[in-house]
């Protein structure tokens, strides 16, 4: 497979959890102590992470940034950090705790200008721009609310600006174990073929993963399967 692996940790409280369709009711725990799922997968040969702060979503600023120093220090993966970051002590905070790379959706809708100027300063390859969609439209603040703006203007918008990397969420498949939306993928990438477009949300099985490649998807966000058991890692990486 062509396609890079990208598992996710979504942080709450310090502690590796998961939530179905955005729902911070419906909060799972799966590990006490992130570093040691990290270091499984490095183990693994895995060599980039997803860090999600759920409750940075939430509070609208980085909250859980020590958790990216401990597992940066822990391991050698390349850490891409999303989650409240809404100003540039929260960049600082991200950077300076050792993530690569950071996701920006919610800022990215109601502060383009702000994007736009941390784009320029760290570059495309630092700056992800994230697009959380529901029913087509993008959503933001942790998913509790609809900008009403489309995915395919919303991400020419910033593409024509430099963006080179794109994790697109589809939050009706996130965390339900029933497929991602490859269609919508799809579609994206006949609109920007030079897109490094991150899919996310709904992977159940290596299966799933194997029709993203298909489709020509450059990367893969996935975490549930993983601590539900229906990815086995060590099969996965040695397709």
């Amino acid at each position: 497979m062509q396609i890079e692996l990208i598992p996710a940790i979504d942080i709450i409280e310090g502690k590796c959890v998961r939530l179905t369709q955005g729902d911070y009711n419906s909060k799972k725990i799966y590990n006490e102590n992130p570093v040691e799922i990290a270091r499984e997968f490095a183990d693994y040969g895995i060599r980039r992470l997803h860090i999600v702060d759920l409750d940075g979503a939430k509070s609208q600023h980085v909250v859980n940034h020590k958790v990216v120093e401990q597992i940066r220090q822990a391991t050698d993966l390349v850490i891409d950090f999303g989650g409240g970051i809404k100003s540039d002590e929260d960049l600082r905070k991200a950077f300076g705790a050792g993530a690569s790379m950071v996701t920006i959706g919610s800022l990215a809708v109601k502060e383009p200008a702000t994007f736009l100027r941390w784009l320029s300063l760290f570059g495309s390859e630092h700056i992800i721009l994230g697009a959380d969609v529901k029913q087509g439209n993008i959503s933001i603040n942790g998913w509790q609310e609809e900008d009403g703006e489309q995915l395919v203007p919303f991400v020419r918008r910033y593409v024509d600006n430099g963006v080179k990397q794109v994790l697109c969420t589809d939050i009706s498949k996130d965390g339900m174990l029933q497929g991602p939306s490859v269609d919508l993928y799809r579609q994206l990438l006949s609109t920007f073929p030079d897109l490094y477009l991150i899919a996310s949300g709904g992977v159940s099985c290596i299966d799933d993963i194997k029709a993203l490649d298909a489709a020509g998807v450059p990367a893969v966000v996935f975490g549930k399967a993983i601590y539900e058991g229906k990815i086995n890692l060590s099969e996965l990486v040695q397709i």
